[in-house]
Parts: C-alpha cells; structure tokens; sequence
C-alpha cells in the first residue's frame, strides 16, 4: 500500500510539472497594440524562401532520381489541371539569374532545400552518388556567397526518392532513420565547409498528417488514425540522429548549426473566460507545435497528446496508444537536439471545446476533441485557408518563448498568396500582409523573444503542391506559359527591400511612402507582362508555324517536281 501511494504521489507531482510546464503562458493578455514604429537589433537577418520540388524543375534531368512528389504528381486527378512540378520555375538552370534578384533585393541570406533523389537517386548513398546534382547544389551556394548571401540550407522538403517510398514504405519505417542520416551526412562532408545553418525537416506536420493521414500530399496514403504518428516518431528520430552525427563528425571542424523547421498556426479560445476553451486551444498547439517541439526541448510528446490518444485508443478497444513511445534512452536521444528553432506561420484559428465519440473511429483531428472557427471579417486575401491575422503571429513568437524556454528563433517561412492567377503586379494585399505580420514580429522582440532573422515566404512563384500552380506565393511573378519563365517583380519586392534596408519600421513619414513608391515601380513590369503574350505568340509563330510552313512548301515543291518530271518522261 505505501508503495502504491507513493507511486501516486510520483505520478501527481509529474502531471501538476507537465502541467505547469504547459501553462506558463497568459491566454487571458491578448494585447492588440497600435503599430510599432522601431527597427530589429544589429546583425538581423533577412531573407526568402524556396524548395526544391517546388522550384526546380529538371525532374529527370542529368541523373536525378524520382520523388515521392514526381510520383504523385503524374497520378491523373492529384492536383488540378493535372498539373505537376516536371519544369516549374527551371530554378535548375537559372541559378545566376536569381541569385542576381536576391543580390538586389540586399538579401542576408537564402533559404532553399537540397533535394534528396537528385544527389542519391535512389536513396541509399551506397548505391549511387550524383555528382552532377552535387555540382549543382556546389554552383548555387558558391553563388550565394560570392553575393555575400548566407545559405541556409533545408535537407528534407517534402521530396522523398520514390525508390524509399516503394521499398522500404516511407517514413512508416524505422529503416529510413539511418538513410536519411547517411544523406544529411553527405550533405555536411560536401558542403558543409560553406554552409553554417543547416534545417533538417520543413514542416513536419503536413509530412506526417497530408502524407500519411489525410493522402492529400505525397505519398498519398490514408492510414487514419496511425499513420501520421508513426511517420512523426521516425522524423523526429531521424532529426535527432542527424544532430548528433553533425555534433560528433562535423562541428568542431565547421561550425555550424542545426535546427528544424516547424510550422504552426496560432490558436485562440473562442472565450478566454473560458477554462475549456483555453484547454481546447492548447491542445490545439500542443497536437500542432508541441508535436514535434517538446520532444526536441523536453525529450518526450506533450502530456496532453498522451493523455488524449492514449484514452481514445483504449476507448477504441486497443491495447496500446496509437502514439508510439520514446524509450528513456530515446528520450535522451532526442532532448536537447536544436541549435535554433525555425518557425513557421500563416494564419489563425479560433479554438473552442468539442467532444469527438470515439466511435467516429481513428483519427489525428478527433483525438484533440475541439473545432477550428475563423472570424468572418478577418481578410482572406489568398489561399482559402490563410486568413490575415497579424496579432497571432506574436502570440505564438511569445508562446514558444514561454513554453520552450526563450530559444533562438529564425522565421523559416511567412507571406500570403494571391487568390486566382493574378497578372497585376501591384500587390497591395502582400505588401499589407508583410507590414503587419513583420510589425508583430518587432513587438515579440520587444517582449524579449528571442527572434534574430525573418524569411518572407517566397523567393518566386513556383508549384504549390496539392494545388498545384492555381496558388502564387512569390515576391517575383513567374509567366509560366512563356517557355523561359520569365521573372517579373512585384510590388511587395520594392516595399520589402525597403524593410531590409531600414532594418524595420524607423517612424510613420517614411513608412507611409514605402507603399506609394513601390506602386510606382510596378506599373513599368506590368507593362513588360502585359506584351509577354505577344511575345509567346512571336515565339510560337517562329519556333512552329515558320517551321511547319517551310516543311509544307518543300513538300510542295517536291511533288511539283516529279509532276513535271513526269510530264517530260
């Protein structure tokens, strides 16, 4: 019996530690201050974004192995207009090019993703090394640097070798921990003299629900219920494997740093008067963020993660948690393994109590018992999902500061899309979007959290994924009906380079001009993409009809020919 009660004890003690550990947050001071004229702290970095199935092309080219995203993409219905990544943007062979518009954009650094099949087209470094997608990858950071750009370096965007994917089952097996190590270990022998911020996974949420629970991402598998948990405990595995091999192999000779790249929304209670709301919302992060970020920072899932899953799947008649469990020396594996935190954010939801019967059957979205609401006066100025909420971006900075213990901070992602395939350059609505969400980011500095770069969310238009190209995120207008995919620059260019260039916000005059200017500059690319159909008209009138012409004349002539030979004969 006093064994039992001090069992009990023990577990009480945990639980009220996780619990505190999970409520050092406010939810009831929700400030919603006036706009903060100020600048960011010397050495603040600015950057942009990009990935490489998204920007790339080149799918098969010079021995580039498939993707899980090559995969999916070519499956008829997957994306609209059955549209896939094949050519994109042709980054592949445009890499001076748009090192050129970052060096005058007065970029600090450059966030792109190394994709996997092109440097090992089948996975498994012992089979095959690309030195052709090495040579690549070698160009566009040399590049960078001769423009005095930081790289910064994603090793896994979304872009799995199929031959992974087919064999071995994905991120579902335990197997491809060691690949995956063995590939970010290339990675750092080839590159890392020249790289110092590497980032191991992008968002490794939509990897593990959209890949494995929802199928609405590649590899397109619907394993409800368990899929997605499974894949999140090989990621973050996998994550941790590789900081250590950069910790033990590489850091001492190359100095260098290693995060992850997570993303979440915010989530606020409907009432913040409300204790279930405020648990609801939570939980929210906690099934989110916490997902992924308290292992790294705490060595295990979040309690309530646990607790939830853990009574749904014994209410489901299951003998075990369909979340898997981290050993205590996995535990201590894992804790610890992030030199920075890379964050990325969109938008938010209002979160509110709601009980999901068990009987509903496995899923990641009932285990957290709540309902996502959106304010209907909020501006949907793009995707259907990514409401401007400038205010929940410091919210979140200021969560994490709380929960994680203030950790170094860099923005890994952070813009808005156009609602329909938009030719108007002047993009008030981006540049709206970057002033506020970037205003916000300066009043969490100001609260102390510890943020030291922004990257805007991205470089160019280019493929986004499940929507294939309906959806424009760039800060360059991509014209992908013109065989060169011509850039075009966006208003939003103009107004962010000029952020940069202050380093903030420095007071309202000059602010309030930023926008008008950035107007003015547009209206001249407007013009050059308003021809840009004449000229893709010009181009196929030289390059088939001239042809197809001259071929139909030859022949002609040919027939005439013999017709007059024959007349003679």
């Amino acid at each position: 019996m006093l064994k039992r009660g001090t069992l009990k004890l023990f577990h009480l003690l945990v639980f009220m530690q996780c619990v505190s550990s999970e409520g050092d947050f406010d939810w009831t001071k929700n400030e919603r201050t006036p706009f903060y004229y100020s600048t960011f702290p010397a050495g603040f970095s600015w950057g942009v974004g990009s990935s490489a199935y998204q920007t790339e092309g080149a799918w098969n080219v010079d021995g580039k192995g498939m993707s899980i995203w090559d995969a999916f993409a070519h499956k008829t219905g997957k994306i609209p207009s059955n549209e896939t990544g094949d050519s994109s943007c042709d980054g592949y062979y445009k890499v001076k090019d748009d090192v050129t518009l970052m060096k005058d954009m007065k970029l600090n650094h450059y966030r792109f993703s190394i994709s996997w099949p092109r440097i090992l087209p089948t996975g498994i470094k012992s089979e095959h090394i690309n030195e052709k997608g090495i040579q690549y990858y070698n160009d566009l950071i040399n590049q960078l640097l001769d423009n005095k750009i930081t790289p910064v370096v994603t090793l896994y965007h979304w872009d799995l070798p199929q031959v992974l994917q087919e064999k071995h089952g994905g991120w579902q097996n335990a197997s491809i921990i060691n690949s995956f190590n063995d590939f970010a270990n290339l990675c750092f022998e080839r590159f890392g003299n020249r790289v110092k911020y590497w980032i191991t996974f992008n968002n490794p949420w939509s990897i593990a629900v959209e890949g494995y629970e929802t199928g609405e991402h590649a590899p397109g598998l619907k394993l409800r219920g368990s899929g997605a948990y499974r894949a999140a405990h090989h990621i973050i595995k996998a994550h941790a494997k590789v900081w250590h091999t950069y910790d033990l192999k590489w850091r001492s000779k190359q100095k260098g740093q290693i995060g992850i790249s997570l993303t979440a929304d915010w989530g606020e209670p409907v009432d913040i008067s409300s204790q279930k709301d405020i648990e609801a919302a939570d939980r929210y992060i906690q099934f989110y963020l916490g997902w992924f970020a308290a292992p790294l920072f705490s060595g295990d899932y979040p309690h309530v993660m646990k607790d939830y899953i853990g009574r749904k799947s014994g209410q489901q008649g299951l003998g075990a948690s369909r979340l898997p469990v981290f050993s205590p020396q996995e535990k201590s594996y894992i804790k610890g393994t992030v030199d920075f935190l890379g964050l990325g954010h969109y938008t938010t939801r209002y979160i509110t109590q709601k009980n999901f019967p068990s009987g509903l059957g496995d899923s990641y979205f009932a285990d957290r018992d709540l309902a996502e609401l959106v304010d209907p006066r909020w501006p949907d100025p793009g995707s259907e999902w990514l409401y401007s909420v400038p205010w929940g971006f410091r919210r979140l900075l200021n969560f994490v500061k709380a929960q994680y213990g203030n950790p170094m901070i860099y923005v890994t992602e952070n813009g808005v899309s156009e609602k329909m395939l938009c030719t108007d350059l002047c993009d008030d609505w981006r540049m709206q979007f970057f002033k506020d969400y970037i205003n916000e980011m300066l009043k969490a500095v100001k609260d102390g959290v510890n943020v030291k770069g922004y990257t805007a969310w991205s470089l160019l238009d280019s493929f986004e994924w499940d929507e294939g190209f309906s959806q424009r995120f760039g800060l360059f207008f991509v014209d992908f009906r013109n065989k060169n995919k011509p850039r075009y620059p966006k208003a939003s260019v103009q107004f962010y380079k000029r952020i940069i260039s202050s380093n903030g916000f420095p007071n309202p005059r000059e602010v309030e001009g930023w926008k008008r200017k950035a107007v003015e500059t547009c209206s001249s690319s407007n013009q050059l993409l308003a021809a840009d159909p004449l000229i893709g008209h010009m181009e196929m009138v030289t390059e088939i009809v001239v042809p197809t012409v001259s071929t139909l004349c030859i022949l002609l002539s040919a027939v005439f020919f013999m017709f007059l030979l024959r007349r003679r004969i």
